[in-house]
């Protein structure tokens, strides 16, 4: 099972989309794609945030969530969370808040991370992580 990073979701609507993305989500069924409720927080940040908010609303509202299954960061997943955050602040790393909560998410839920920012999410132990978008 996989959960798709905010900058999965946003790649699959740009002019030129990642085709090898694309490929993949063709022969994953819908009944394994996920996402978490922190990434749709970050993604109607950004419309509000836009121009074209209406625009990128409608999409996501009727096209984009409608096809995804969104976990929610429930009081397993902040038990996760704090492990992290403590193993990483005593190893001098720091990762965003809104990373590690969905880093949390997808190690409470045993799945996959899809993202393109393997950066973002380095060094955080038990988390499995794969890059689509590259070739």
């Amino acid at each position: 099972m996989y959960i798709f990073d905010t900058d999965t979701l946003s790649n699959v609507l740009k002019k030129y989309p990642s085709p090898n993305l694309l490929k993949r989500l063709e022969i994953i069924p819908r009944e394994l794609q996920f996402t978490t409720a922190i990434n749709v927080s970050e993604i109607y940040f950004g419309a509000y945030r836009s121009d074209r908010r209406e625009k990128i609303l409608q999409v996501y509202e009727n096209k984009v969530f409608p096809n995804l299954n969104v976990l929610p960061f429930d009081f397993e997943s902040g038990k996760i969370y704090g492990r992290l955050k403590a193993h990483l602040e005593k190893k001098g790393l720091s990762k965003s808040e809104p990373d590690l909560r969905i880093a949390a998410i997808s190690i409470q839920h045993k799945m996959t991370l899809i993202t393109g920012n393997i950066k973002h999410f380095r060094n955080i132990p038990d988390l499995m992580m794969e890059n689509w978008m590259e070739g």
